[in-house]
């Protein structure tokens, strides 16, 4: 089974993106699932699920969602193995953009809209910075000029990745995305993998929920601001 990361801001169109591209791979004979992580909630296995695709969604809810990811990222691959996949998708909607779902050896998509501003490449972080293929949804509705800004944006944080530009409604691009998933390497197992970044760091009375305000109530990893270095 092949395997490839989905990532993105909440509401880019990484759904969108993924149902157009497994009815080309289905097609192709090339069976896709998927597995969603979101934080609160999501209605996107009920899409799935009318399009014929296999799907679990799994909320992180109070959990930091990056953590509740990685501890489940090799129990997704092993739920797709059993499902018979020839592609298991992993969705994660955009974690913190301060880290990446990607992971060394497989496959990593960004999806990135168009919509969002021309300064949002470099906001997202390692999420497309370290990306294979950027996914850049809603081009369909901006001018030429706008759509070469954003993809030069794009190639400025990352200049190794294959830019795309896919819709999410007409399925414009969505071949070629496909062609990129399909030529993916085999996946035999996650178990052991290396996340091509660290998640965050974080050990601290808010993790353990507190909820008051105010030093006499931070202990363990704080990271305080220095405003007396900060000009009237």
């Amino acid at each position: 089974m092949k395997c490839v990361t989905v990532a993105g801001p909440p509401s880019s169109g990484k759904t969108a993106v993924l149902l157009k591209t497994a009815a080309i791979l289905a097609a192709r004979d090339q069976r896709l699932g998927v597995v969603k992580f979101d934080c609160l909630a999501s209605r996107d296995r009920d899409a799935f699920a009318a399009a014929g695709i296999p799907a679990a969604v799994g909320l992180s809810g109070a959990l930091c969602p990056d953590h509740f990811y990685v501890c489940n990222a090799a129990d997704a691959h092993a739920w797709g193995v059993r499902q018979g996949l020839s592609i298991l998708a992993v969705e994660s909607a955009g974690l913190c953009n301060r880290c990446a779902p990607h992971i060394e050896g497989v496959l990593a998509v960004c999806v990135v809209d168009s919509l969002s501003g021309v300064d949002t490449p470099a906001k997202i972080g390692p999420m497309l910075r370290l990306a294979d293929v950027v996914a850049v949804t809603k081009g369909d509705v901006v001018s030429q000029a706008e759509r070469e800004v954003f993809a030069f944006r794009v190639r400025r944080v990352n200049p190794r990745a294959t830019v795309l530009f896919v819709s999410g409604l007409t399925g414009q691009g969505a071949d070629a995305l496909a062609h990129v998933i399909a030529a993916a390497p085999e996946t035999p197992t996650l178990d052991g993998a290396s996340l091509r970044f660290t998640m965050p760091a974080a050990v601290c009375s808010y993790c353990l929920g507190q909820r008051r305000v105010g030093a006499d109530h931070q202990m363990g990893n704080v990271r305080k601001m220095d405003f007396a270095e900060v000009a009237p």
